[in-house]
């Protein structure tokens, strides 16, 4: 959410930021139209209040004039009137302020889809074979590692199992992207799979995304990524300049719908409904220079995994088309897929100012006393089974078998995995 001073002023250039993502302009008209019938009720309101407020002093200590008797009455009948009115445009101005989008950073490319997005550097080496390299779901199959036949019999579509080594596979690299949060200072949470529907509209993926949750008869919804319990755990509390930066790092099971995804990576484990995640949540104070610097650095983080495995990537700045209503600058990175000779989005590194705190109501008191909003930021360390299937394809050996890469081999207990069928 915006500050509404700021929508006011700033009317022209959010209609433009709306449109460069690819959402509706009209909101911003929308949001002003309301709050301009706000600001009228406020004022009547605020005016009848004060007239009665004159009036009630007057006639204290004294018996009320038939006149004043009469003006009293009529000011309780005016308010009870107007004030329902303010209830409602209140509601609606509510609604509508959360249907406005964060403008995108100024150095955040413009583009319609993902083919404005920037390749920003490329890190590693694409792997040799001396033979023909096969897809993740081909060799996991073959080797007895993975079951989408009987999953999808029993669950439906993007369903799957792991069985054995490859589930211990998959543990392995959770592990791994967990410890390597926690030796760079971030706290390790647990946290609900299941929230209340504010929780999603209040860290931004409301109304906007709320067609791809899952949700229960009571409302409630299932996480699609830490992100949304982590950067809501502080909601309507008032933290410390010198509390910040506050670093998270939560694991936890995600559920999508994948809504707009029919026919898309229907193959192997690339895009399901259920996967596993470890994220990274971080808050920092109000100052974007000090919210950039923690962008990077949380890219690093995620790097610095990538580049202990081994693994080929590319990083990519997205652009305005390809990114999510309420972030203001976004990296992805894609990791190189031999088998399918081709480099796969496998993390996202997000900012978003105050936009979520203001909805969640997260605040700090800074060193000169004022109170402030904190800036939030989150970022994948490790999705899997995504990421499993990168290791898969790029650490496959003609006959079949996977070299556990080095990192690993702690959780792991071996070098090496061969057929299980």
């Amino acid at each position: 959410m915006l500050d509404i001073q700021y929508i006011r002023e700033h009317a022209d250039q959010l209609k433009t930021a709306a449109a460069n993502k690819q959402l509706n302009p009209e909101v911003i008209d929308t949001v002003l139209t309301i709050d301009e019938q706000r600001r009228d009720l406020i004022k009547t309101v605020e005016d009848l209040r004060r007239q009665s407020n004159e009036l009630q002093r007057g006639i204290k200590g004294r018996r009320p004039t038939e006149e004043e008797i009469a003006q009293g009455k009529e000011l309780k009948t005016q308010l009870k009137a107007v004030e329902p009115q303010l209830k409602e445009i209140e509601e609606q101005f509510t609604m509508a302020m959360l249907a406005v989008p964060n403008p995108a950073s100024d150095d955040t490319p413009i583009g319609k889809d993902e083919e404005g997005n920037v390749v920003v550097r490329t890190e590693g080496h694409k792997p040799t074979y001396d033979f023909q390299p096969k897809t993740h779901d081909e060799l996991m199959t073959e080797m007895g590692g993975l079951d989408t036949e009987r999953a999808v019999k029993i669950a439906g579509s993007r369903a799957y199992f792991l069985r054995g080594d490859m589930m211990l596979l998959e543990q392995a690299l959770l592990q791994f992207a967990l410890k390597l949060m926690v030796s760079h200072g971030f706290t390790p949470h647990a946290v609900p799979v299941m929230v209340k529907e504010q929780a999603f509209i209040n860290t931004g993926y409301g109304p906007w995304g709320m067609d791809d949750i899952y949700r229960n008869q009571d409302g409630e919804g299932l996480i699609g990524t830490a992100e949304v319990p982590l950067t809501a755990y502080y909601q309507d509390e008032v933290l410390r300049e010198d509390d910040l930066p506050i670093k998270m790092v939560g694991m936890s099971p995600c559920f999508r719908r994948e809504v707009g995804s029919y026919g898309k990576d229907t193959q192997g484990v690339f895009r399901v409904h259920t996967f596993n995640k470890v994220e990274q949540v971080v808050y920092t104070v109000a100052d974007e220079t000090v919210t950039r610097e923690w962008h990077e650095k949380m890219l690093g983080f995620s790097e610095e995994l990538l580049q202990k495995l081994g693994l080929h990537y590319q990083v990519l700045l997205m652009c305005t088309g390809d990114m999510g209503a309420g972030q203001r600058r976004k990296f992805d990175i894609e990791t190189w897929f031999p088998g399918q000779d081709r480099f796969r989005e496998t993390h996202s590194d997000s900012y978003f100012n105050d936009f979520q705190a203001r909805r969640l109501n997260i605040r700090y008191q800074a060193k000169d006393g004022t109170i402030k909003h904190v800036y939030t930021l989150n970022n994948t360390v490790a999705a899997t089974p995504r990421l499993l299937a990168a290791v898969v394809e790029n650490y496959q050996q003609a006959d079949g078998s996977i070299v556990v890469p080095e990192v690993l081999r702690e959780f792991m207990g071996k070098e090496k995995i061969e057929s299980q069928s």
